[in-house]
């Protein structure tokens, strides 16, 4: 009895040891994603201009009469196991080159974060400030260009700030993924025409349309980022829509101040929003099919609370996924100069003088004479163009062009990424205009006359974020 008393108790200590020892290993498996080595912190800081700032994002002279609501830098900072990313979202209708290169560099100072672990963007609100005091494309004199010096002087340590203290607020954090469907709002703004050529923002009830000439990108991609007790982070909304839909003189971040807010109410109003702008340029928000005025803050309200519903709905089916690690890769690649004859120079000089004259030229030739000044003043020198890839885990992947690229190349590079969640944002790191598709050249009109890289730069860039995506997913 006693010999059988002392095999029981013994097998339930063995029992015991082992449950204690399958614990352990348990603990093992799930303390890296629960207990902190994956951590998010986001922040926005304000970069509203003052009034008086000169305007940018149209043919003529503006100058800020007043603030609809602030602009912000908006960061999210991204650490796993030694690795750390952040991705800027500025309510600007670019950033330069010369403005990343000092905020990162600031911001590198305070958080050790490296230069190109760090992709900043602009979500392309036309209603914003200037972002060059010496751009050929504005004559904007007096007060209002100190009031622009000023401004761009403070501007790239205000998005490190955004950088930092997203870095600071970093703590233990699960993501999820989401995919949704919104083609209400936006619109393709090129048109095959009745007399064969194609037409670009060809009117409202224009009898002579006949269809557009390419698609839409309707997907809205949602990177969503809480604590581990489900607090709400962030949400990085990508999407494809000109931010051109308020107009007038008073500083806005366009939709994105009401997609923010709705999205702040619903989670947390500490829960910062982000829009990454997707491949818009030949996307904007103009039905041609109605005849209802499509500029006001109303407008970019409407559309913030349309894309504000999608967003909630993909909330719903967002699938969380393990980050067990973080790539980055950022290459620059040399894109060739638009063709330009030197007989156009003087022509091109000449209406650039002209500039802010009641018709000082026709709207595309104004647009051709700019082209041809910028090309002209680059002594052949090719444009460089940052392609920076993130890369967190084995499922998601971020995507970062310069300049505003054409739909149908964001969306070729996500049909063939290898990564299931990709997500492509143009405008960032630097500006170097349009990049349409090769075919849009052939076709013409406004963006390929505007661009300042040559025909097939757009699918050197496609060609190389593949290569890109495929190397760091080990194809």
């Amino acid at each position: 009895m006693k010999r059988n008393i002392y095999l029981f108790g013994a097998k339930t200590f063995l029992r015991a040891v082992i449950l204690i020892f399958v614990l352990f290993l348990t603990l093992l498996v799930f303390i890296p994603v629960f207990a902190g080595d994956l951590k998010v912190g986001a922040a926005a800081v304000k970069i509203t201009p003052p009034i008086g700032i000169p305007m940018a994002g149209q043919y003529f002279n503006r100058v800020a009469e007043g603030i609809h609501d602030d602009l912000y830098a908006k960061a999210l900072v991204i650490h796993k196991e030694g690795e750390t990313i952040a991705i800027v979202s500025c309510d600007l209708l670019k950033v330069t080159a010369e403005l990343v290169a000092n905020a990162r560099s600031l911001a590198t100072k305070s958080t050790g974060i490296a230069p190109d672990h760090m992709m900043i963007c602009a979500t392309h609100s036309h209603t914003g400030p200037l972002l060059s005091s010496t751009s050929t494309l504005y004559t904007a004199k007096g007060e209002s260009v100190k009031i622009l010096e000023t401004y761009l002087s403070k501007l790239p340590e205000l998005i490190a700030e955004s950088i930092v203290k997203a870095y600071e607020a970093l703590k233990p954090a699960k993501i999820s993924f989401g995919l949704g469907y919104e083609e209400s709002i936006s619109f393709n703004r090129r048109f095959f025409m009745k007399d064969g050529t194609v037409g670009w923002n060809p009117g409202k009830l224009n009898p002579l349309i006949i269809k557009p000439a390419g698609p839409i990108d309707p997907h809205v991609a949602v990177l969503y980022a809480e604590t581990i007790d489900g607090t709400a982070i962030s949400t990085y909304v990508n999407f494809a829509l000109h931010l051109d839909n308020v107009g007038g003189q008073e500083i806005s971040a366009d939709l994105p101040f009401t997609l923010s807010n709705i999205l702040g109410n619903i989670k947390s109003r500490e829960m910062v929003t982000l829009f990454g702008q997707g491949c818009c340029g030949n996307i904007n928000n103009n039905n041609v099919n109605s005849d209802k005025p499509q500029y006001s803050h109303a407008e970019a309200h409407r559309l913030g609370m349309v894309l504000a519903g999608e967003v909630v709905k993909t909330y719903t089916c967002s699938v969380p996924f393990v980050v067990d690690k973080i790539s980055i890769r950022d290459n620059i690649v040399k894109l060739p100069l638009a063709e330009i004859s030197l007989n156009e120079l003087p022509k091109a000089r000449e209406i650039v003088a002209r500039f802010g004259q009641p018709d000082a030229a026709p709207f595309m030739e104004m647009v051709n004479a700019y082209k041809i000044i910028d090309v002209f003043e680059r002594n052949g020198k090719p444009l460089d163009a940052e392609i920076q890839v993130f890369v967190l885990g084995e499922k998601c992947a971020i995507v970062g062009l310069p300049g505003e690229i054409f739909t149908e190349l964001g969306m070729y590079i996500k049909s063939r990424s290898p990564f299931p969640y990709t997500m492509v944002v143009e405008l960032a790191n630097d500006y170097i205009n349009y990049v349409p598709d090769r075919k849009a050249f052939i076709e013409g009109n406004y963006e390929p006359v505007s661009a300042r890289c040559a025909p097939g730069s757009g699918e050197i860039l496609v060609e190389k974020a593949l290569r890109i995506l495929n190397e760091l997913k080990g194809k």
